[in-house]
Formats: structure tokens, C-alpha cells, sequence
């Protein structure tokens, strides 16, 4: 089963809303938006029942270069995570 692309995802969007494909396509873009947004602001996005975008410091650590096995330091970093609700695990699994 292929990956739905977002223009098939806007596609549905807009079936299932009774909307155009430019009125789906501007409403999920601006859903993203809100979402980086209040990530970058609050350290968090949730969205019930499907899971939370989180922003996590990863802290420096030590790890190895696989091919020369030699040891280097890879510096902290700010990531983002996606932690799913567990009402998203019962649904799909």
C-alpha cells in the first residue's frame, strides 16, 4: 500500500468538509502553521486523540563512526518528537 501524498490527503480533506480543494489545501496549511507555531512557543501541540508534537533537548553524547569505528562526540540538539495517544495505539493496533 503506497503513502498518501498530500494532495490526496487535501483531496479527502476537502470531500469529507463539502469544500473546495484550495479552501482544504489553506485550512490544513494553516493547521501546520498553528502547530509549528505553538511547538516553537510552549514546547508542545496536542492533538487529542491522535497524539502531541514535543520538543525535547537531547543531550551531547558519545558515538562511533561505523566504518573507521573510530569515536566521536555528537553536540546536544533541540528535536522534535511525535508521541501517539494511546486512543490512536488501541485504534489502529
Amino acid at each position: 500500500m503506497a503513502k498518501m501524498t498530500k494532495s490526496q490527503f487535501v483531496n479527502s480533506l476537502a470531500e469529507m468538509m463539502g469544500a473546495s480543494k484550495k479552501e482544504a489545501s489553506d485550512a490544513w496549511d494553516k493547521f501546520v502553521e498553528m502547530a509549528y507555531k505553538e511547538v516553537k512557543s510552549s514546547g508542545e501541540f496536542n492533538l487529542p486523540g491522535l497524539g502531541k508534537l514535543v520538543k525535547k533537548q537531547r543531550a551531547a553524547r558519545t558515538g562511533r563512526n561505523p566504518m573507521t569505528g573510530a569515536s566521536i562526540s555528537i553536540p546536544a540538539k533541540t528535536v522534535v518528537k511525535f508521541r501517539v495517544a494511546k486512543q490512536a495505539k488501541d485504534a489502529v493496533l
